[in-house]
């Protein structure tokens, strides 16, 4: 009887050590929640424009990409009068996977009233 109860407790804490060495090793990793696409957006333009200082218009564009999310902002990068004068610029702004900011660049600037040149036309 004693025999029985040894190699049960035998094999338990040996099931123990699998699994704790599965988890150490990765191969069972804890899968986080992903983010929503508005929390992508909300999170990243956050981020931007706490970091820039300058005022986000808005969000024109966003993209999952292998490394994490890739969005592109609109902000206001100097105001005049009137306001159809003011400097826009659209900033390209890469994120993780986790929504923390990565890095950004500025790819274009324009004036509000400016409709963008078409090609080929």
């Amino acid at each position: 009887m004693s025999n029985t109860s040894h190699a049960s407790n035998s094999r338990d804490s040996s099931e123990e050590s699998n699994t704790s060495k599965a988890s150490e090793e990765g191969k069972e990793p804890q899968r986080r929640k992903s983010l929503t696409p508005m929390e992508v957006v909300r999170k990243g333009s956050a981020q931007f424009v706490e970091l820039t200082g300058l005022e986000a218009e808005s969000v024109s564009s966003f993209t999952r990409t292998d490394d994490g999310w890739s969005l592109e902002i609109e902000v206001l990068e100097l105001s005049r009068v009137p306001d159809t004068m003011s400097l826009l610029a659209s900033y390209e702004v890469e994120l993780t996977a986790d929504g923390d900011l990565a890095g950004y660049r500025r790819v274009r600037r324009y004036e509000r009233g400016r409709a963008d040149r078409r090609s080929g036309g």
